[in-house]
């Protein structure tokens, strides 16, 4: 049996209502949710739908770029691509300028899903930044984009 005194309750209780990675995450988790059931009728999740949009550009991305951009390790970025690559949405190709490297890009099937996501996206983010009022969702941006 230990003598170390527990931590106090109160402890726990200033993590629970200050931690802002604690807020953040669970915010995060209820968003997935929300966007993730309005985009389910499309067949896509929110995580597909970023992935899907980051890949709407003028020149092939490189899976870098697209990491970076998603804040995403590699790996999973490849476990992310399979599913929509099976589904013709998004073209894998060897970089001709770098053969180690993979460049990404829609398929007409892609731009397809995508364009006709936007609305549901529109729509679902419209009401979410519309339950947030009165606080402003441009000040919760900016300081999210602070520390990502």
């Amino acid at each position: 049996m230990s003598n170390v005194d527990p931590l106090p309750l109160a402890v726990s209780r200033e993590v629970r209502d200050t931690c802002l990675c604690l807020h953040v995450q669970r915010a995060a988790r209820a968003l997935a949710r929300r966007f993730d059931e309005a985009l389910r009728p499309m067949g896509l999740t929110h995580g597909q739908f970023s992935l899907l949009m980051s890949l709407n550009r003028p020149v092939p991305a490189t899976m870098a770029q697209v990491a970076q951009l998603l804040a995403m390790d590699r790996t999973t970025l490849t476990a992310n691509l399979k599913p929509l690559e099976r589904r013709g949405l998004v073209a894998i190709a060897i970089d001709p300028a770098d053969r180690r490297s993979r460049r990404m890009t829609l398929t007409p099937a892609g731009h397809q899903a995508l364009a006709d996501a936007v609305p549901i996206w529109r729509l679902t983010h419209g009401a979410v930044e519309a339950d947030m009022a009165p606080a402003d969702p441009g000040a919760l941006r900016a300081g999210l984009r602070a520390v990502a």
